[in-house]
């Protein structure tokens, strides 16, 4: 099998899991791209790849590391827009948990929770509560020791629960 073919054999089996990975990181608007992105870099990186790794831990580090540069980018394209001699003619895109899941209340809250949390806890909240990958698999992802997967899971449901509560209490 040639690169090219296994990245597509991965793509079947791991790419809905990346994709909703990225839906939960960045939100809807660009995650389909994003997903592109995420295979095209596995495709290009296919020889810096060590099998040493599960190739869907190796793929979501792709994509932990393409959501990144997107909040950057995002951070950097708000921040532009405030000024008022390099205004840009793009349209502020609006991230809406409404437009992802617009008839399920629950999960609108949830997302919605999880994106009131810092970075790290969405990272480990998303990998082991919603992507379900085992505490060594999020830990080769996330590149953290074991010890640190699990306690920042622990800091990250007790924050999850505080955000939970206060979305609960302030619709």
């Amino acid at each position: 099998m040639d690169n090219k073919e296994i990245i597509s054999d991965w793509f079947e089996k791991y790419g809905n899991d990346i994709y909703h990975f990225l839906i939960y990181r960045i939100g809807p608007v660009d995650a389909e791209d994003l997903l592109q992105e995420v295979f095209i870099k596995a495709l290009r990186g296919f020889n810096s790849y060590q099998e040493k790794s599960n190739p869907k831990t190796w793929l979501f580090s792709i994509a932990r590391n393409v959501a990144v540069d997107e909040i950057r980018k995002r951070k950097v394209r708000k921040w532009m827009s405030h000024i008022p001699l390099e205004k840009t003619n793009e349209p502020e895109t609006t991230i809406s948990p409404q437009s992802i899941l617009d008839h399920e209340e629950e999960h609108q809250t949830i997302y919605r929770a999880i994106k009131q949390l810092k970075s790290n806890y969405q990272d480990v909240i998303i990998l082991r509560g919603i992507k379900e990958l085992s505490i060594a698999e999020t830990a080769d992802v996330l590149k953290w020791s074991k010890s640190k997967v699990r306690s920042t899971q622990h800091r990250a449901i007790i924050a999850l629960h505080e955000a939970l509560r206060r979305c609960y209490y302030n619709e």
